[in-house]
């Protein structure tokens, strides 16, 4: 299981490994994917979500739209992660940002 952080450390989105391409948010809800087999996520609706940037889940301010990614169907029961605990503080990256907390609930 690879799991995400917010720039502050809480636990905010999980894959359920590193090529997994389903993304559930803390308790197991499908949120998006990674149409494009790289760090780059969208939501449900095919929008952007966010990057994998290490260990961290965050918005890249500079992102280009990509085109529709289609839509992947659906990604099956996830299981419930569990709580990793406290991942801790990190700056975040220049032209970078926490995704709204909203957009992280399934």
């Amino acid at each position: 299981m690879e799991r995400f952080f917010n720039s502050s450390g809480s636990f905010v989105a999980f894959r359920r490994s590193k090529t997994d391409r389903f993304l559930f948010d803390s308790s197991g809800n499908w949120i998006g994917w990674f149409p494009w087999g790289d760090e780059q996520a969208v939501d449900q609706s095919g929008s952007y979500l966010g990057t994998v940037v290490r260990n961290r889940l965050l918005k890249d301010l500079r992102a280009r739209y990509r085109g529709y990614p289609g839509y992947p169907g659906y990604p099956g029961y996830a299981g419930y992660p569990g709580y990793p605990g406290f991942a801790g503080y990190v700056a975040k990256p220049a032209m970078f940002d926490d995704i709204e907390e909203e957009r992280l609930k399934g």
